[in-house]
């Protein structure tokens, strides 16, 4: 599985009045690739401006992906997009190939995993799970607010 590297900077990083957009697909259970989507976030996120972001973006992209490489059969995608303005959010996306949805779990002291989306609740300013575009699997989000960076 070769992983292919994407650059925050270049023409889909956008100017001042544009939308900044990272986009990286990953293959079915690459685990190992949750390492380089965490530092390619990084420093799209330092290139954008809103480096204050990436601790809380890093973790909470952690886990969607890492819910969506353990969890689904083919593989994920991932899209960040910050729009330019004041008001501004950074949102990420995961999208993967079930139309089965997550579901949040109460926490146990006896199970080791099944905490990321009580983390997602708790630090994203939203964030939600939808059907995708053609029917065959569906988006998790969150969105963090840009605007005070």
């Amino acid at each position: 599985m070769e992983r292919q590297p994407v650059q925050p900077g270049g023409r889909d990083a956008g100017g001042p009045a544009e939308v900044r957009r990272l986009h990286r697909p990953l293959q079915r259970a690459d685990l190992p690739a949750v390492a380089d989507v965490r530092r390619v976030l990084r420093e799209a996120l330092r290139h954008w401006g809103v480096p204050a972001l990436a601790d809380t973006a890093e973790l909470l992209t952690t886990e969607l992906v890492t819910n969506a490489l353990r969890h689904t059969d083919r593989g994920a995608v991932l899209t960040v997009t910050l729009p330019p303005g004041a008001d501004r959010r950074l949102r990420v996306e995961v999208r993967d190939f079930t139309t089965r949805h997550p579901r949040l779990r109460a926490p146990s002291e006896r199970r080791t995993s099944g905490r990321g989306l009580l983390l997602v609740q708790s630090l994203a300013d939203a964030w939600g799970v939808r059907p995708d575009g053609d029917g065959t699997g569906k988006i998790v989000w969150f969105e963090l607010d840009a605007g005070a960076c």
